[in-house]
């Protein structure tokens, strides 16, 4: 299992938001490439990015932030974030990012997300962010009537190469994650699943490990305000 850090970025910031809203957000570094190597420093294998901009208007707009962090690391990344068209997977893929996160476009596009699988297999993630089981879109601003379960099941059969999910209640609360939600998409479906939102302590990650087959743990704003330190968090799920 990966411990994985989150890295935000808003305005070409390192922040976090309270539970998805834009106006609630804490900047913690206006240096990204150093943020990425200190998490590098302190023994990530691979870091998630988010473009917060990108989320809530569709075009990326930290994408000197991104190919800046991929020039300067050594790690796998994954990117997600206003990824709503092939031309931006295309060049997210010629920068050298491994992982490419889609969204929206799950919901939106579904012809779309299976045309991206074909053409960049084993790179496309969905991430699926939810409210009360229902899975929320557009920065987490449109809640739509699709359940979690449903699309796990559609991008699996969509050929994606993995799936993060989100708890969006949870996330930026430091209230620990939602361990029951998360252990149901892992059981349904057979590609990877990263689990996010909430984690807030070695104790929330040792619960997540108790979920059998989950593939990584996502950290953000535990690992920036200090009540998860990043290479104690990966030496626990190294000893299993």
């Amino acid at each position: 299992m990966l411990v994985i850090p989150a890295i935000d970025l808003k305005d070409g910031s390192c922040v976090r938001l309270l539970q998805g809203r834009k106006e609630e957000v804490t900047k913690y570094s206006d240096d990204p490439v150093e943020t990425a190597r200190r998490w590098v420093r302190e023994g990530a294998e691979l870091i998630h990015i988010v473009d917060l901009d990108g989320a809530f208007t569709g075009e990326q707009k930290n994408l000197e932030s991104i190919k800046n962090i991929r020039k300067r690391v050594d790690v796998r990344l994954e990117v997600g974030g206003g990824i709503r068209d092939l031309q931006r997977i295309k060049l997210l893929d010629s920068i050298g990012i491994d992982k490419i996160i889609l969204g929206t476009i799950a919901i939106k596009d579904p012809n779309l997300l299976r045309e991206a699988c074909v053409k960049y297999p084993g790179k496309i993630v969905v991430g699926i962010d939810a409210k009360k089981g229902r899975v929320a879109i557009r920065g987490w601003e449109e809640l739509t009537e699709t359940t979690a379960l449903a699309l796990a099941k559609e991008v699996e059969d969509s050929g994606a190469a993995g799936i993060i999910y989100t708890d969006i209640a949870k996330d930026g609360m430091l209230m620990g994650p939602n361990v029951e939600a998360t252990a149901e998409i892992v059981n349904l479906v057979r590609i990877p699943v990263t689990a996010s939102g909430g984690v807030s302590s070695l104790k929330d990650i040792a619960n997540l490990m108790q979920i059998e087959g989950l593939y990584a743990i996502v950290t953000g704003k535990a690992v920036y305000s200090g009540t998860i330190v990043l290479n104690e968090a990966i030496a626990l799920v190294r000893r299993g």
